[in-house]
């Protein structure tokens, strides 16, 4: 070996459990940031779901605006957590969860269970089914089991499930904003317009109308939360950002051509010319980051919340689930017309359904990717993951076909799950990418101040949640 090779940039990343990363020229950016939108997109489209079309516009109904504030806090927080997690993946081709298998091998195995649990129940897939029974009546669960098996097969036949869910997740987010739009122009009324500024001039946090644990959970999830933020590197590598350009994308077993791919990334010596273009990559991804997932996230929870203030604001006993839906349609058909109401439902329902399919994508992922990187890196991660794709539908088929209800013991589990995730995460980034990375493109110190504010967040989070949780459950 040379003394060259003995200061390789390479040489800074732990090896005790996996090998490291091959050095290797950083790919040329391309000229515009139109070029990698997508998984700011995806990411919003399968943000947006119960938070956005129940939690938020429910807290509107109640309290009114005072609290939309809080959505802005928290998708900032996440937009520099989701940025911290794209960093080390721009410049090494690896996940985030493989870079934390570098320090303990079973990082990844412990997110990956965490990941499983918190989405055991196909609550998005059932919430789609009970709006698509407003429109057309029907049973709930076949509805269900029918839009799981569509979900198994949308991601297996498409030749590169990437592009397959990028395309759904656009379409999704395109016909929510159209809802908006819509909304704007004939169901938003001029007092909830007037009452605009008053999520500025009458910020507040209601918690005894509401509650701590529930308005702060509404804070910290706005957006995405728990595995989805984790999902942003195996996104933006499908994508070909950076380093991710050398990893073979997953692709169907069926019309494509699946490649056993390395376990273990790339990385680039921080020379003058990899520097100019790490800049400009930096540069485009936090622009794609901010122009989608944080725009059409905030855009969307303002405008449902608008909604809902217009419609059943200071309606009694409003439920904060699905049936809060039935309710306002109901008010938004008799407020603008008998078409509103199913518009709004089957947009409702088809946002929900593609919130499904990015969930069991991103579990799969995350899941296929630990397995093949820390024990069994010679197998295909395109087979791994299609396997998992069918596990969780056939899973959630048979707990739709078992007939049971919602159990609570999962909602507690799903409650305290993201949130303890995260926290987690929030420091383990900070250790990836202060001392695992060149100090040329390291995490700096007002990004690593954001990090140990989400840190506090979501650590206080879940503390607050399974208290509450679990008084509810034990009957406290």
């Amino acid at each position: 070996m040379t003394r060259g090779a003995e200061v390789s940039v390479a040489d800074r990343f732990p090896a005790k459990h996996l090998a490291r990363p091959e050095v290797r020229p950083l790919p040329e950016p391309p000229a515009s940031t139109w070029r990698i939108i997508g998984p700011g997109v995806i990411a919003a489209g399968v943000g947006l779901a119960s938070g956005e079309f129940i939690l938020f516009p429910y807290i509107a109904s109640q309290v009114g605006l005072v609290f939309v504030w809080a959505a802005m806090v928290g998708l900032a927080t996440q937009f520099f957590l989701n940025m911290e997690i794209e960093r080390y993946t721009l410049a090494t081709g690896e996940t985030a969860l493989t870079g934390f298998s570098r320090f303990w091998r079973h990082w990844g195995l412990v997110f990956a269970v965490l990941t499983f649990l918190a989405n055991l129940w196909p609550g998005w897939v059932t919430s789609s089914a009970s709006l698509i029974t407003y429109l057309w009546g029907g049973s709930v669960r076949w509805i269900a089991i029918g839009l799981l098996l569509v979900i198994g097969l949308v991601l297996t036949l498409a030749p590169v499930v990437y592009v397959a869910l990028e395309r759904t997740e656009m379409v999704k987010v395109a016909a929510v904003l159209v809802l908006l739009v819509v909304g704007a122009l004939f169901a938003i009324s001029a007092d909830a317009w007037s009452d605009l500024p008053k999520i500025v001039t009458e910020a507040t946090v209601p918690v005894e109308q509401l509650g701590f644990a529930l308005l702060l959970g509404a804070l910290a999830f706005a957006g995405a939360g728990g595995g989805q933020n984790l999902v942003q590197s195996n996104w933006i590598r499908d994508k070909r950002f950076g380093m991710g350009a050398y990893v073979p994308r997953i692709v169907s077993p069926v019309t494509g051509k699946p490649e056993a791919a390395p376990s273990t990334g790339f990385i680039f010596e921080p020379t003058d010319e990899h520097m100019s273009r790490w800049h400009r990559w930096w540069k485009l991804a936090n622009r794609e980051q901010l122009y989608t997932f944080v725009l059409i996230t905030f855009l969307s929870i303002l405008f449902m919340s608008l909604l809902a203030y217009s419609t059943v604001f200071g309606s009694s006993g409003l439920a904060n689930d699905i049936g809060f839906l039935r309710l306002e349609g109901e008010q938004l058909n008799a407020a603008v017309g008998s078409w509103f109401g199913p518009f709004f439902w089957f947009i409702g329902a088809f946002a929900l359904f593609a919130a499904a399919l990015g969930i069991v994508d991103y579990s799969s992922r995350l899941i296929a990717d630990v397995i093949k990187t820390s024990y069994a890196p010679r197998a295909k991660e395109s087979t791994l993951y299609f396997g998992l794709v069918w596990g969780l539908v056939g899973l959630g088929c048979v707990i739709l076909l078992a007939g049971f209800a919602q159990p609570l013991p999962l909602l507690v589990i799903s409650a305290c799950v993201g949130g303890v995730m995260m926290f987690l995460y929030s420091g383990l980034l900070i250790l990836l990418n202060r001392r695992v990375l060149p100090e040329q493109i390291r995490i700096r110190a007002g990004r690593t101040a954001v990090l140990g504010w989400s840190m506090l967040l979501f650590g206080v989070l879940s503390v607050l949640t399974i208290i509450n949780q679990g008084a509810k459950l034990f009957g406290g």
